[in-house]
């Protein structure tokens, strides 16, 4: 354990030496947060689903540690056929999901959340169920950042209120 706890401490070192950004420029860390240069991302999950069932979501938050306002443009996941980012609303007393196809801005020094009710990503053509306790890897693809794959870890059903299991009732 001390050999371990040394060799991440000379780890650690070694990313604040050769960066501006000492540790949030190293990929991932040991306690689930990713990051890349400027960009952290942390609390990434989902929920399982059904056997049958062709989407899924994913939630996170991202903290933009940069000087520069950053835009979430895309994301891809070996586990889904494709991966969009939407952003559910309230429009005249009804809940609409929508995709975010000019991407999610993250302003510079700020944190944007990606969680049930609001923006998440959705995995679409899933090619099969998310089952609670795996996790599943997502690439989320930054204009004006790099890139920072993520994993989501699949939380039990119970883990959490899921506010998106109304989804088949939203307007798209």
């Amino acid at each position: 354990m001390i050999q371990r706890n040394s060799l991440t401490t000379a780890f650690l070192l070694s990313c604040s030496i050769l960066t501006t950004q000492p540790v949030v420029a190293c990929q991932k860390h040991h306690d689930g947060h990713h990051a890349s240069g400027a960009i952290e991302v942390e609390n990434a999950w989902s929920r399982p689903t059904p056997p049958g069932t062709p989407m899924g979501v994913g939630y996170l938050t991202i903290t933009n540690h940069g000087a520069e306002d950053v835009l979430l443009v895309a994301a891809e996941s070996s586990r889904a056929g494709h991966v969009s980012i939407h952003e559910t609303s309230m429009h005249e007393g009804m809940m609409r999901m929508q995709p975010l196809t000019a991407g999610l801005a993250v302003p510079s020094g700020s944190t944007v959340e990606l969680k049930p009710g609001s923006y998440h990503l959705m995995l679409e053509q899933l090619k099969k169920p998310l089952m609670a306790g795996e996790t599943i890897p997502v690439q989320l693809d930054f204009e004006g950042a790099e890139d920072v794959t993520v994993e989501l870890v699949v939380q039990s059903l119970d883990a959490k209120v899921m506010e998106h299991s109304h989804h088949s009732e939203m307007e798209h």
